[in-house]
């Protein structure tokens, strides 16, 4: 495949692009959820007996439950917005659109939804291990992350 392949660099403005764009989402789904959450917190601990220590734990359950439905819908957002946008007929997410790139196979095609959902779960990998799947991008002959030799894509300039 003769393509030019987006380096480190331009790979991580993307990501920032990105990362704005999913945060606004992010928070418009979050945000009831936490004001919902918060009018019964507020609830609780005017209710709280400072008598009996075991009427803390709800409210603590109650903010690690939020803790943790908060993460999941974010990683839920985040592993779709990538993989829907890179699978479809756009090839790119909107930070990567916006400087030119595009995610292929190592052949030069379109991904389909199976790879790209490899390719997007494969960057927990990346992360998990200090960043350095991230990293290798500026590394390596082809620039790939981790995550791009794992689901054998590749991300390069649009022709």
């Amino acid at each position: 495949m003769n393509a030019t392949y987006a380096g480190f660099w331009l790979r991580f403005v993307a990501v920032i692009i990105d990362g704005i764009l999913i945060a606004i989402v992010r928070s418009l789904l979050v945000l009831p959820i936490l004001g919902v959450m918060g009018i019964g917190l507020a609830h609780d601990v005017q209710h709280l007996d400072t008598e009996d220590p075991s009427s803390v734990l709800p409210i603590v359950g109650t903010i690690i439950a939020f803790a943790g439905i908060s993460m999941l819908i974010s990683t839920v957002i985040w592993v779709l917005y990538y993989t829907l946008m890179e699978s479809s007929k756009y090839q790119a997410t909107v930070g990567k659109l916006a400087l030119g790139l595009i995610v292929t196979d190592e052949s030069g095609n379109k991904l389909d939804f199976a790879k790209a959902l490899i390719r997007n779960l494969c960057k927990i990998i990346s992360s998990m291990i200090m960043c350095i799947g991230y990293i290798m991008a500026g590394f390596t002959e082809k620039k790939q992350g981790l995550h791009d030799i794992i689901a054998k894509t590749l991300v390069v300039k649009k022709p």
